[in-house]
C-alpha cells in the first residue's frame, strides 16, 4: 500500500464518535504504547501491553514494576485523548503537561524527584541530552508556546511536514526532566490524528535511524529526512490493515 492510498483510506473511514476511533485503533493503540515504550525501556514486551490494554493487569509478572506503570500509563493516556481527537481539540501548553502527568506518574526516579522534578511539570533543571539540546528550565513555557504559534500560523500547509516539526522542535526544547520521547511522540500522533491523518507507530526497531534523524535536525535544522522516515513508518503501521477486497467471482 502507497503512502497516498494510506491517506485516501483513512479519510474516507469513519471518525465521528469516541467509538469510531477505538474501533479504528483498535489494535494500533497496543503497538504504539509497545514500540513507543521499548524504545526507552527495553524490558517492555509486546504480550505484556497487550494484556493491560486488554485484561487490565498482568499475571505471574516478575518484572521491574516502573514497566508496568509505562504501559498502563500509556493506556489511559489514550483513553483520556479520544474524546479530544473527536472534538479536534487544539494542543496547549496545559495539554502537554496533562499528557506528562499521565504517561510518567509513578515513573521518576528517586534521583529526580529529590531534585524536585514531578511528573506534569517542567523541568526544573538543566538536562543536556544528545547534541547538547535542551532549552533551559526557565526558558521552556516560552519556547513551548511560540513552537505552538508557530504551528497555528501554518495551519493549512502540508500537515505531515508540520507534524515533523513538531516533534523535532520538541525533543529540541527537551521541556521535562524524563519522557519526553514518549511525549512527544503521543503529540505528533495527537497533532495528526486531529488535523485528518492517519497516526504512525514509530517502531522500536527502527530507533537508530528515529535518533539520527533527530540528531540531523538538531545539527542543521533540516527535517526532509524525518519527514520521509514519517511516511516510511505510516506505510509500515497501516499497509496490512487494508488490502483490495479480491473478487472471488474472477475465480469461478
Amino acid at each position: 500500500m502507497k503512502y497516498e492510498d494510506i491517506l485516501t483510506w483513512w479519510k474516507n473511514e469513519k471518525k465521528v464518535t469516541k467509538e469510531d476511533i477505538y474501533t479504528l485503533l483498535d489494535n494500533f493503540k497496543i503497538l504504539f504504547a509497545y514500540h513507543s515504550g521499548k524504545i526507552e525501556n527495553d524490558t517492555i514486551t509486546l504480550h505484556d501491553t497487550r494484556e493491560i490494554f486488554e485484561n487490565g493487569s498482568v499475571i505471574n509478572y516478575t518484572g521491574d514494576l516502573r514497566t508496568l506503570f509505562e504501559i498502563k500509563n500509556q493506556k489511559d493516556c489514550f483513553d483520556s485523548l479520544v474524546e479530544k481527537i473527536v472534538a479536534k481539540q487544539e494542543i496547549s501548553l496545559d495539554l502537554i503537561l496533562e499528557l506528562h502527568r499521565q504517561l510518567m506518574k509513578g515513573c521518576y526516579d528517586e534521583t529526580r524527584y529529590l531534585k524536585g522534578e514531578r511528573p506534569g511539570e517542567w523541568k526544573k533543571h538543566d538536562y543536556v541530552t544528545g547534541d547538547g539540546v535542551g532549552a533551559m528550565p526557565e526558558d521552556v513555557p516560552e519556547e513551548l508556546q511560540e513552537l505552538l504559534d508557530e504551528i497555528k500560523e501554518a495551519e493549512g500547509k502540508d500537515v505531515l511536514t508540520i507534524a515533523a516539526y513538531l516533534h523535532l522542535r520538541f525533543e529540541e526544547i527537551h521541556p521535562f526532566a524524563d519522557g519526553n520521547g514518549r511525549v512527544g511522540r503521543t503529540l505528533l500522533n495527537y497533532f495528526l490524528m486531529t488535523h485528518g491523518y492517519p497516526p504512525l507507530v514509530l517502531y522500536s526497531e527502527d530507533k537508530k535511524t528515529y535518533y539520527l534523524a533527530l540528531s540531523v535536525y538538531d545539527k542543521t535544522g533540516q527535517i526532509e529526512g524525518f519527514k520521509e522516515f514519517l511516511k516510511e513508518q505510516m506505510i509500515k503501521t497501516w499497509e496490512k490493515r487494508k488490502r483490495v477486497p479480491v473478487n472471488l467471482n474472477m475465480f469461478l
